[in-house]
């Protein structure tokens, strides 16, 4: 049989519908993957200028001389524990826990700091940097209330899921929750340690922000123990049961015995003396307002 040959005037035709149909455009270089550094957990030695700072932080305030002695330490030994960060575009990484170390180091000197690599989404970098502060024990009070509140709002955990993430118990995780209704300047008090976890859960029982700034002004001004701001908080929510007691404490002795021995103390001593006295048994209270008082009763008493 007769070869088949290819038909000239066909491929010609061919070559016109090829000319005359638009041709397609090249498919497009397709862009450089993100890096990918495997989590292998083993520690790398990351250029400290290659890290950058997390941007989910929840710390807001850094011990300068407690940071100025790790930067000694690791200075003289290096860092113990290495940081965490996770891997960015352009051989950069952003940090994930360890921000203490990697200030310090840098403090120390140091070009280089031992990174674990972690492969994460922005959610989990959140959420590790919360649970890992909270797991600390230098947050003040109000970063840990903050930090609480970004796992609540955020991830929409409940007081439940919080304590069992961080390892608290949940009536801690609700009273840390609380300090955030006190007023912002009460707030920054607690902040800077002017007052404490306790003064702040105190006067939360007050009913109104300004009555709130009141008291804690008063418990600044008279450097008032967190146990005398209960009394005097509860002096303020039912002044009529502090007057009551008031009145119970001033109250004479039913003894006059009793009684004749205490004005006696008074007058000898110039100062308000007290005898409680129950069958032969009780106490003394001699009250002072001052040194020279102070030295009074020593030397009533025989002292020097």
């Amino acid at each position: 049989m007769p070869t088949a040959t290819a038909d000239p005037k066909r491929r010609a035709l061919g070559k016109g519908l090829e000319s005359l149909l638009p041709q397609r455009p090249a498919a497009p270089a397709p862009l450089p993957p993100l890096p990918v550094v495997e989590s292998t957990g083993k520690p790398l030695e990351i250029p400290l200028n290659q890290i950058e700072r997390n941007p989910f932080q929840t710390r807001s305030h850094f011990d300068e001389a407690k940071l100025a002695e790790l930067a000694q330490s690791i200075a003289a030994s290096g860092v113990v524990q290495p940081i965490v960060v996770r891997a960015l575009s352009g051989g950069r990484y952003q940090l994930i826990t360890g921000e203490r170390r990697w200030l310090a180091s840098k403090k120390a000197n140091k070009t280089t700091i031992p990174s674990i690599v972690r492969q994460v989404s922005d959610e989990q970098t959140l959420e590790m940097t919360i649970v890992e502060n909270l797991q600390r024990a230098d947050l003040n009070p109000i970063e840990q209330a903050r930090a609480y509140q970004r796992l609540s709002s955020d991830f929409k955990m409940t007081q439940e899921q919080m304590a069992l993430r961080t390892g608290k118990e949940r009536a801690s995780v609700a009273n840390f929750l609380r300090l955030l209704r006190l007023p912002e300047s009460v707030q920054q008090k607690v902040e800077s340690g002017d007052l404490t976890f306790g003064h702040a859960r105190t006067l939360l029982a007050l009913d109104s922000p300004e009555a709130i700034i009141t008291a804690a002004q008063k418990v600044m001004a008279l450097s008032l123990s967190v146990r005398q701001t209960e009394s005097y908080v509860q002096g303020l929510i039912n002044p009529e049961a502090k007057e009551k007691k008031e009145s119970k404490v001033n109250a004479q002795p039913e003894d006059p015995n009793v009684r004749e021995a205490q004005d006696r103390l008074r007058r000898s001593l110039g100062l308000k003396v007290r005898i409680e006295d129950k069958k032969g048994k009780g106490r003394v209270i001699i009250e002072y307002s001052g040194l020279e008082d102070f030295d009074a009763i020593l030397s009533a008493l025989g002292g020097q």
